[in-house]
């Protein structure tokens, strides 16, 4: 990114950096031959004390004197000359002294050809930066006489002082190159270790902006910008529930129009259908009722006949008045969908053994060849309706070689569930309409095992509950009912 924070603040330590480094750079240039030749002259009157007081105290002659003196000298790096003009004798540090010597005479007769800056004077000495016209080399000089009348000269090449500035700087600069790239490399990956969480910042909010709430900031942290990524996760599960609740809300009036719009087609449809399927078994109700009042057949068979006529009836009228009231909450919303991972091959198993007796009644062989435990997805009670659905529904139709198979076949991530019964395959005038409340294809088949054309009307509300495909195939010698489910 052009305008990256990380580049920006890069930018500004290293321009800081550099600056900072010029900046010593330049006073070291301009200032530090100063600083040197100040520090230089406070060493000159320092060895210019000791001197005095040896002379003071007519001790320079001492072995041990004079090793200090010279070891001052050299600290310093400054030769020094005395002439005892009493005794004759000259003091120095230096093995030619005729210099030395030459230079004092030029001091004291004021003949030194040299151009002199006066750095400090006094009653005894004065201190000087001086150039040999000659070959132009810059000492600095102190020279004057002691107070038993000596002259002295002390003397120190202004070169030495220069070519340890110009160490200093070379070092400096070294030192500043290598502080730089060492600073690039840190403030390279400080900057990057906190603009890598505001990078992630960006993301979320931009994932956020595109309703992704699974997007959390992870790289945590006990500083301000971890305390706004908590802040960020904390609203990204606010908004994921505000808007659930709205598409909640909004599923749920969307569902209220349509139902508004199609209750009185229902409530027609329904009671018309409800009036008609109840007709026969009320009339039958009815007349064996009446029979038996009347007193038609006088034999304990007879009558047995007609209770259990009445009895059946009265069993179907309730059975249907269950299934309508379980499709009606399906159809409606009202029914709750519990998803949980189970076993289908377990249910099958157990559906399959909870119906032998009926099976047996049917003289139906089952084949189910599932021997491995496959996981799916779903309402386990209301999958177990619509496998249960199935079954009874192969049963009540078995013709042939009375064979019912209950198959599992793998469909990437889901599994097809499929129950097939040999018999008479359903006309193909009859497959778009066998999923509607109280059709039936044969009604006098449907009515002699006693049916009432709810039961796939069932299966086809909870596979829509479900948002799961489901059908019906024919064969040549059956009909084969399958639904789906998610595996994953």
């Amino acid at each position: 990114m052009r305008y990256s924070i990380k580049r920006q603040m890069t930018g500004v330590f290293i321009g800081l950096l550099v600056s900072l480094l010029l900046v010593l750079l330049v006073i070291n240039v301009k200032f530090l031959e100063p600083y040197y030749i100040s520090n230089k002259g406070t060493a000159f009157i320092q060895m210019y004390r000791e001197l005095k007081t040896a002379i003071e105290e007519n001790t320079i002659e001492y072995d041990e004197v004079t090793a200090v003196l010279q070891g001052l000298a050299e600290k310093n790096n400054i030769s020094f000359l005395i002439i005892d003009e009493e005794n004759n004798r000259v003091v120095t540090n230096v093995h030619d002294m005729d210099v030395l010597k030459n230079q004092l005479k030029g001091y004291l007769l004021d003949q030194t050809q040299k151009e002199s800056k006066l750095l400090k004077s006094a009653d005894n000495y004065q201190l000087t930066q001086s150039k040999d016209i000659w070959n132009k080399t810059e000492y600095i000089e102190m020279w004057g006489r002691f107070d038993n009348g000596s002259p002295f000269l002390l003397r120190s090449p202004l070169e030495s002082i220069r070519e340890s500035a110009d160490i200093s700087n070379r070092f400096l600069i070294y030192i500043g190159c290598t502080m730089i790239i060492i600073c690039i490399a840190l403030v390279w990956y400080f900057s990057k270790r906190l603009t890598d969480p505001i990078l992630e910042l960006a993301v979320l909010s931009d994932r956020m902006a595109n309703l992704d709430f699974e997007a959390k900031y992870t790289s945590g942290g006990q500083n301000e910008i971890g305390e706004l990524g908590a802040n960020f996760n904390r609203m990204s599960e606010r908004l994921e529930m505000t808007i659930s609740e709205l598409k909640r809300a909004n599923n749920s009036l969307q569902k209220d129009i349509e139902q508004k719009e199609e209750l009185e087609q229902m409530r027609s449809e329904f009671m018309g259908n409800v009036s008609h399927e109840l007709k026969t078994p009320i009339a039958l109700i009815q007349g064996y009722a009446e029979g038996l009042k009347e007193g038609v057949n006088e034999d304990s068979e007879s009558r047995e006949f007609y209770c259990d006529v009445i009895m059946d009836e009265a069993a179907k009228m309730n059975q249907m008045v269950k299934n309508l009231m379980a499709l009606n909450q399906l159809e409606f919303g009202d029914e709750k969908i519990e998803f949980e991972r189970f076993d289908l091959t377990a249910v099958i198993r157990g559906i399959l053994q909870s119906m032998e007796i009926l099976a047996q009644q049917k003289e139906a062989k089952i084949i189910f060849r599932q021997e491995e435990s496959v996981y799916v997805w779903a309402d386990e009670f209301k999958t177990e309706q619509v496998v249960r659905n199935y079954i009874s529904n192969a049963y009540n139709h078995l013709d042939g070689e009375h064979v019912v198979e209950v198959k599992l076949i793998p469909a990437g991530g889901k599994v097809k569930v499929s129950v097939f019964n040999t018999g008479t395959p359903i006309p193909e005038e009859a497959l778009p309409h066998i999923w509607d409340k109280f059709y039936k294809v044969d009604k006098a088949h449907t009515r002699e095992y006693g049916g009432n054309g709810i039961g796939l009307s069932i299966v086809k509300a909870i596979m829509e509950s479900f948002h799961q495909k489901y059908g019906v195939a024919n064969y040549d010698n059956g009909v084969a009912f399958w639904f789906e489910l998610d595996v994953e």
